[in-house]
């Protein structure tokens, strides 16, 4: 049975139960599940995929053929996206808040047969940035013949049929379309199951407790696809943001066991909770600062006779309020896409809730290694997977080989041949391997700024360090490639003084030529809709560059003078 087969043989035997739900602020139960008509259980879903399977057959489809999914998050993108793939198609699942310019360049190098969109104004921005687009269907077009009629099973599949297309975020060029198999989905899920059963316990679905599990990512991105597979392969309820703006307020009223995040996220709600505190003032901050003193030297080893005291008295009066806002029932947080800062991870840990990074690429089926919840090394993402492996390359290039490897980029077989050699995927990441068998990122190789002295520089934890530092930035990049010294853009409402001061106190800490010497602060953070961040909030350092090179230039100018 591979991955859809089960999944679907879950739905059928939900039944009656619920197991996706949209998040309407206002609009739930004292339970925290969605009101009535925003939920899905197995047997609605089922419906919605065979309503969405007979429109796509209707279309006149053919299996290996492209579709093409733009749309946020909801429970009919989930039922579509499994009627896509029950008929044999190609899923090209893309990022509805990315640029028309941009969606439209995907799609013409995806080549899909039809193109599904939720509503009509993204419908025909696409249209007007894509003219020789193919037939676009909107969502109430592919769901108008609801029936009760039980959907088929999936068509047979082999393990080597590809069943989407992702398209990776394009840090420093053109996005590809990484293609992904069964035989990949298959040990992906197989992994993330035993992983989810290690936190939570083995998954039923005579169980009466189904996993709590709360989303805002966009199901378009590899590790928020998986999570939404994962799902639906156990006894569990999803509900879905649907309303960023009101995320604080979903993540409380949801209580879900666990998440998936960003490292962004994780970093707001840090800085959020230590910027209240210290507006709260008096004894309150007092404890507070001493309990994450004291958090720090006993995880460094060398802690003092009275950090329990400061740690259990926070443990009572500051720590229960914290989680609570949380949720109740919030068992782990889980963070990918990106390395999380050691301190931050800490600071979760301190309140009594584990952070389980998980490290991976598009091409890696969104994961390579995933924290044991027994076993959590703060600053390291975990090992690798079972059945995968892994080593450091020249470079100190990390390298994957495994049947979680894609297959190659749509029609793209020389940039396939570039990163997969002697069946070995050649990530572009930097990292390393302890004695424990856990995974540090260090850095992308792409990243590397080399100065006109031929130093060498992984900018990202200096950029993380820095970010760490200095109140109000939102984000930080540094520049300096083929000059004489690196400099720094910092976004964000951060003051000028307070940076110099925290560059000075890094600076101390760093060889002379990692040192920083100038910086620029711009106000106005990157965004995706600027062209300054990926679809998942990477940044793109070449746009950045070209966008604020003038005041680059300026940095280098005013030296020399």
């Amino acid at each position: 049975m591979n991955f859809l087969e089960n999944i679907f043989s879950r739905l059928q035997q939900a039944g009656g139960r619920v197991i996706l739900a949209e998040a309407h602020v206002g609009g739930m139960t004292p339970e925290g599940q969605a009101s009535s008509g925003q939920t899905a259980t197995g047997a609605e879903l089922l419906a919605l995929i065979a309503a969405a399977r007979t429109f796509l057959r209707a279309s006149g489809l053919a299996k290996g053929d492209r579709c093409a999914l733009v749309a946020p998050n909801s429970i009919r993108w989930a039922a579509l996206d499994l009627a896509i793939l029950s008929e044999g198609l190609i899923a090209v699942p893309l990022y509805a808040r990315q640029a028309p310019a941009e969606l439209a360049a995907m799609l013409l190098d995806a080549g899909p047969g039809l193109l599904c969109c939720e509503d009509a104004t993204l419908r025909d921005a696409i249209a007007a940035a894509w003219r020789d687009a193919p037939r676009v269907a909107l969502f109430d077009d592919v769901f108008a013949n609801l029936s009760s009629t039980p959907s088929p099973a999936p068509i047979t599949l082999t393990k080597d049929d590809t069943v989407a297309i992702l398209y990776t975020s394009g840090t420093s060029g053109e996005a590809k379309g990484v293609m992904l198999t069964v035989g990949n989905l298959d040990h992906m899920l197989s992994c993330t199951k035993a992983r989810l059963d290690q936190l939570m316990g083995p998954s039923s679905v005579a169980n009466s407790e189904p996993d709590r599990v709360f989303h805002y990512l966009p199901f378009c991105f590899a590790g928020s696809w998986i999570l939404l597979l994962s799902c639906l392969s156990r006894t569990s309820v999803l509900t879905m943001s649907m309303d960023l703006t009101k995320l604080a307020e979903e993540i409380g009223i949801t209580a879900s066991n666990y998440f998936l995040n960003v490292p962004t996220l994780l970093e707001r709600i840090r800085g959020g909770v230590e910027g209240n505190i210290r507006k709260r003032g008096g004894m309150i901050a007092k404890n507070f600062d001493h309990a994450k003193t004291a958090w720090s030297r006993v995880n460094n080893k060398t802690a003092q006779p009275w950090d329990l005291f400061w740690l259990g008295l926070a443990g009572l009066l500051i720590f229960p309020s914290i989680r609570k806002k949380l949720g109740p029932n919030l068992r782990a947080l889980i963070c990918g896409s990106a390395p999380l800062a050691r301190e931050t991870q800490l600071f979760f840990m301190m309140l009594g809730i584990p952070v389980l990074q998980v490290y991976g690429l598009t091409e890696t089926t969104a994961i390579c290694t995933m924290d044991d919840p027994r076993h959590i090394e703060p600053g390291f993402v975990g090992p690798a997977i079972p059945g995968i492996e892994m080593k450091v390359g020249e470079n100190s290039e990390i390298l994957v080989r495994g049947p979680n490897i894609f297959p190659g980029y749509w029609r793209r077989p020389e940039q396939t041949d570039t990163v997969l050699r002697d069946s070995w995927f050649h990530t572009g990441d930097q990292g390393e391997v302890n004695e424990s068998g856990n995974w540090r990122v260090t850095g992308r190789l792409k990243n590397l700024i080399i100065l006109n002295s031929g130093h060498n520089i992984a900018p990202e934890p200096i950029e993380e360090e820095l970010l760490r530092l200095i109140r109000g930035a939102q984000q930080v990049i540094l520049v300096g490639n083929g000059r004489s010294f690196l400099a720094a853009i910092v976004t964000g409402d951060a003051d000028p003084v307070e940076m110099l001061s925290k560059i000075a106190q890094l600076n101390a800490t760093l060889p002379h030529y990692r040192k920083i010497q100038k910086f620029h602060v711009e106000q106005k953070p990157f965004t995706v809709e600027d062209g300054l961040l990926t679809a998942n909030g990477k940044l793109k350092r070449d746009a950045i560059a070209a966008r604020f090179s003038e005041e680059i230039e300026a940095m280098y100018v005013k030296t020399a003078e």
